[in-house]
């Protein structure tokens, strides 16, 4: 497989590495990455060959959320565009998500909003211990809608109202009490704790892993996916708020939106 904005290799043991390659931009999302990790997702999920994913970032960051290019064009589209782009994330997101193979999440440096939403599709997230995590949506005036769904069946409501809304960056510790993730690590050790996940799970049967994997997703309640269409309705909204659009404006303004308080 051949892409611009991510890399993917696989090793000898069928150990498939995706690689979030846009290191210059903090791996930051945008409709090209979103596009070649769905085509990832459908290209591993099909491959009987491979028996585990690692999705990791390279660079000084994870994922930094949304590129900023990507945000201005959403906000240039009528509301129908908006809910497309929308989907697009959701059913990224959904199919790594259901993704028939363990996805060991290698995480580092950063990871913003989307970012969070991929750490929420992987099954086992072993984290960097200086790592920061924020969602920030609040303060353009939007909210996590499209990751939501993920976020929240993974941390649970009571964990997701404390930073849902309040824009505060939130450590490793935190999300590992929520159950987002599962080990921390020095920077030194973050690749062999990895490596050690990896090799538990190629020690196991890997139909049966398949297997218990679908039995967690169904367990856990209803398919994130079935509520892309609210939470695609749910951003739309947002976007066509005056409050948004002066959040967004005084982003790239680089100005203070009429809410931020200076005390």
């Amino acid at each position: 497989m051949s892409f611009e904005t991510i890399r993917v290799t696989q090793d000898a043991r069928g150990v498939a590495t995706v690689t979030l390659a846009r290191p210059d931009k903090h791996n930051v999302m945008n409709a090209p990455m979103i596009a070649e990790l769905t085509e990832a997702a459908l290209s591993l999920g099909a491959d009987t060959a491979v028996r585990a994913v690692i999705l990791t970032g390279e660079g000084r960051s994870f994922c930094a959320g949304g590129d900023l290019g990507w945000m201005r064009a959403q906000a240039e589209k009528d509301r129908s565009g908006k809910m497309q782009e929308a989907k697009s994330l959701a059913r990224m997101l959904g199919l790594w998500d259901a993704l028939p193979k363990p996805v060991i999440g290698q995480v580092h440096g950063a990871a913003y909003g989307g970012g969070i939403g991929l750490i929420a599709v992987c099954d086992i997230v072993i984290a960097e211990e200086n790592t920061r995590f924020a969602l920030t949506e609040t303060r353009l005036g939007l909210i996590p809608a499209t990751i939501g769904p993920f976020v929240v069946r993974r941390m649970g409501e009571a964990f997701a109202r404390q930073v849902f809304f309040t824009a505060r960056p939130f450590d490793a510790a935190f999300l590992m009490r929520a159950g987002l993730v599962a080990r921390i690590c020095t920077s030194d050790g973050l690749a062999d704790a990895v490596q050690e996940e990896v090799s538990a799970i190629l020690d196991c049967a890997p139909g049966a892993v398949a297997a218990a994997k679908a039995l967690c997703r169904n367990l856990a309640g209803p398919d994130p996916m079935q509520a892309a269409d609210i939470t695609a309705g749910a951003l739309a909204d947002r976007w066509e708020t005056k409050e948004t659009q002066e959040g967004i404006a005084a982003f790239f303004a680089r100005e203070t939106p009429s809410w931020r308080t200076t005390a």
